[in-house]
């Protein structure tokens, strides 16, 4: 975009073509009030106190696009008078509650009302009963509501949802008219809305609630005390906790977060996180990062007993290390500092198939890593999501995709075999494509043939070569033939057409790939496809980690396939485990309890900190007793290998943060560079799956154990999820006990649970209830055939 200068407040300032007002003046630290208006977020001009003269002509700030040469005054003595007729109308019949609100120290209105020296009121009107509800996990007061519609926004413009709209109350209870003539009209009209309408559930044609996936988006974003965690409503003071700045734990966006933190009561001083926020501007988080915060792993003491028996197993008996994705950098750099000494295996089969797969794509692409991030999905003009339940395995991600859709006006392909209502809802300009289990190489090739514009000599031979292998299957042989007979492989109807509308003549594209696309028999085929496709310099892939620190493990380990030998389990089942779950020989602190780095999905190396004190062993311990010393874990920070991409840099030296334009100040982006481009591609391979499929997928947000253990996210049983297509189909209904069994014989009996928001002959199994093990069902590829009984089946 076009670079421009306007003046704001007698202040020169650069901004982008398209740019609003208001967030030309954030970015440049000038302030203009707005209590409606979020970054990112479509403009509602609910509250008006942005407004601004524009060139000696009134106009509101979030809403008026930047102009080269635009003179821009925001506080005249008129406006400042409006300003406060607006904030006079907002604490009419406001409860004067402040003592006790939940908002209260961190609250907009407040803040606004006492900067704006409202100190008188001139307006009144009866006051109408106003009923409490409770949403689930959040708290809705609409007597102190200001209908100042950020709660929809938000769960339109970001999480792409529509739980919320905004709810008529009758025109009897319209402010008189009489006041339009006394008022300022911008007031009258906040005040006429306040009035008419409060915030509501949105429902469907057939009166059914319309899903809500209990992020916790509504109440972050809301500058009063009207929604509220209802976890947290009138246990603390907001001024009373300590903000310590982390990043989400359970899934790999690792979102910036607050652990909101204080004593436990007046006769207990143990510290306890009470919850968690976030930077509502331009750090959306999902549902396990705002309230599966309290898994932390509560020790009273070191248990050197227990502690010296994983010393002495680990120096005499183990030869495999069983671990996952839920670790910080320094420990996984720990645990490679043990194989190295030790020759033990590391196996971890997540981070496994993402790093082989990151290889195989870095010698098709010519970079050492992926291009793509969230950022970059926000600001595309087109969104390819190939292989991954998005909503499901990563809600940040879907958020960014929704985004680009609602504020970019940006076009979308969203492909799975599941079809999900709920992302098929996010925009006209999104098309889903439901191809055919197994058939990913098929349609990525599809793509590859539709996107590249320019091939080089040895990509256009592995097209010749693709299209003599499919020649022998299809008479003639032409482009067109062969298209027809790929469509026809992934079980779709020919959208070349459509597609080709979709991606127009000069966009950005952004390409998520999924865990599917991982775990596929045929990824390393996939991976040069992917890597032909981002050398296109519009087109940047974005491959989603499966765990929190999936790439960091993938870039600092050397990892194993899975071998049979005696084993540690870390944070896993082994013949001698260590864990932050409780359930091992020694205990772990969990990650809420620990200093450290992830490195996320936008390639950045992100600080947490502990949250909680934990008064047990460390990892870091075990190294230093087997002989790989430092003072500290976070002294391995500024030791990660720089030839991965890792920077010498220490953990206190690590911002984490965002500036006022939106900007990430965190932590650092790995290095990347340029690799020698060795890979060759192959054939394509048909791959079907017969029989009764069934997926690996864990519920929106439920990741992983840790998850399971939060009081407001856990307790939560483990199930054979299903659409209502399958358990028709097979006369099961909602909460019936099951049978499954594994093309190998292994079985499970489990209840089976309706999701209404899949469609299509489908059931998932979950991984985040360790009381399941549902790994043997799964050969490898997410996907897997089995077989089902119902109680009433012989």
């Amino acid at each position: 975009m076009a670079e421009i200068s306007i003046t704001i407040n007698g202040i020169k300032c650069a901004a982008s073509e398209g740019e609003t007002i208001l967030n030309c003046a954030r970015a440049n630290d000038i302030f203009i009030p707005a209590i409606c208006y979020l970054s990112c977020c479509s403009p509602t001009l609910a509250c008006r106190l942005c407004m601004a003269d524009v060139d000696g002509k009134r106009a509101y700030t979030c809403n008026a696009k930047v102009k080269d040469g635009q003179v821009v005054v925001t506080n005249t003595p008129e406006i400042e008078a409006e300003r406060r007729s607006i904030m006079e109308v907002y604490t009419v019949n406001h409860p004067l509650e402040c003592g006790v609100c939940d908002k209260s120290g961190e609250c907009e209105l407040q803040n606004y009302v006492l900067d704006m020296k409202v100190e008188e009121q001139n307006f009144a009107i009866a006051n109408t009963h106003k009923p409490i509800e409770n949403w689930g996990l959040t708290r809705y007061d609409p007597s102190l509501c200001i209908v100042c519609e950020r709660c929809i926004t938000v769960c339109k413009d970001k999480v792409g949802e529509t739980a919320l709209k905004s709810v008529p109350r009758g025109e009897e209870l319209a402010v008189p008219k009489e006041y339009k003539e006394s008022m300022p009209k911008d007031a009258f009209a906040v005040w006429n809305k306040m009035q008419k309408s409060l915030i509501g559930k949105n429902r469907d044609e057939d009166g059914s609630l319309l899903p809500c996936s209990d992020c916790g988006e509504c109440s972050a974003v809301c500058p009063v005390g009207a929604l509220t965690s209802a976890d947290f409503h009138y246990t603390s003071n907001a001024w009373e906790l300590k903000k310590i700045p982390a990043s989400n734990p359970h899934s790999s966006d690792c979102s910036l977060i607050y652990y909101e933190v204080k004593h436990t009561s007046l006769s207990d001083p143990t510290p306890k996180i009470y919850r968690v926020s976030s930077d509502t501007d331009f750090a959306p988080l999902n549902r396990a990062a705002r309230f599966g915060y309290d898994f932390e792993n509560r020790v009273a003491s070191k248990d050197k007993k227990a502690f010296d028996a994983v010393v002495d197993f680990i120096k005499n008996e183990a030869g495999v290390i069983l671990f996952n994705g839920f670790i910080t950098n320094e420990e996984a750099f720990i645990l490679q500092k043990i194989k190295e000494k030790f020759g033990l295996k590391l196996v971890n089969e997540q981070a496994f198939v993402y790093q082989r797969f990151l290889k195989a794509l870095s010698a098709s692409s010519g970079e050492s890593l992926y291009k793509g991030s969230l950022e970059g999905i926000r600001k595309s003009e087109l969104i390819i999501s190939v292989g991954s339940m998005l909503r499901y395995d990563s809600p940040n991600s879907v958020y960014a995709l929704n985004n680009a859709l609602k504020i970019n006006k940006a076009s979308a392909i969203y492909a799975h075999p599941i079809y999900d209502k709920i992302v098929q809802n996010y925009s006209k300009n999104l098309l889903q494509l439901n191809y055919k289990v197994g058939s990913e190489e098929a349609f990525l090739y599809l793509l590859l043939e539709m996107l590249s514009d320019k091939l080089d000599e040895k990509t256009s031979e592995y097209l010749k070569t693709f299209h003599l292998s499919l020649s022998k299957e299809v008479e003639g042989g032409t482009s067109e033939v062969i298209s027809s007979r790929l469509w026809n492989l992934c079980g779709l109807e020919d959208m070349s057409a459509k597609i080709n509308e979709l991606k127009g003549s000069n966009k950005r594209i952004s390409l998520i790939i999924g865990e599917d696309i991982l775990t596929h028999p045929r990824w390393e085929n996939i991976a040069f496809i992917v890597g032909v496709l981002t050398r296109e310099e519009n087109i940047e892939a974005l491959i989603i980690p499966p765990e929190t620190n999936s790439l960091g493990v993938a870039l600092i380990c050397e990892l194993d396939k899975y071998q049979e030998g005696a084993s540690l389990g870390y944070n896993r089942a082994g013949n001698m485990s260590i864990s932050a779950l409780g359930k091992g020989e020694l205990d772990m602190p969990s990650l809420n309890q620990q200093e450290g780095t992830f490195t996320s999905m936008d390639k950045r190396v992100v600080p947490t900190n502990a949250a909680l004190p934990y008064l047990g062993y460390e990892l870091n311990d075990i190294a230093c007793a087997l002989g790989i010393e430092a003072d500290l874990t976070i002294d391995y920070t500024q030791k990660l290998p720089q030839e991965k991409g890792f920077k010498d840099i220490c953990f206190d030296e690590l911002d984490n943060h965002y500036d006022n334009a939106g900007v990430e100040h965190r932590g650092y982006l790995l290095n990347q560079s340029a690799v020698e481009n060795t890979a060759v591609g192959d054939a394509l391979e048909e791959f079907e799956i017969d029989g009764d499929v069934l997926y690996r997928l864990n519920p929106p947000s439920q990741f992983n154990a840790f998850v399971n253990t939060a009081r407001q996210t856990g307790s939560r049983r483990g199930a054979l999820y299903a659409s209502e297509e399958f358990l028709n189909a097979r006369g099961i209904k909602d909460g019936d006990i099951v049978k499954i069994t594994s093309k190998n014989g292994y079985s499970l009996s489990l209840h089976a649970e309706k999701d209404r928001n899949i469609q299509g002959d489908f059931a998932y199994l979950p991984t985040f209830d360790e009381k399941l093990n549902v790994y043997p069902f799964f050969g490898g590829y997410r996907f897997d055939t089995f077989s089902i009984k119902g109680a009433g089946d012989e």
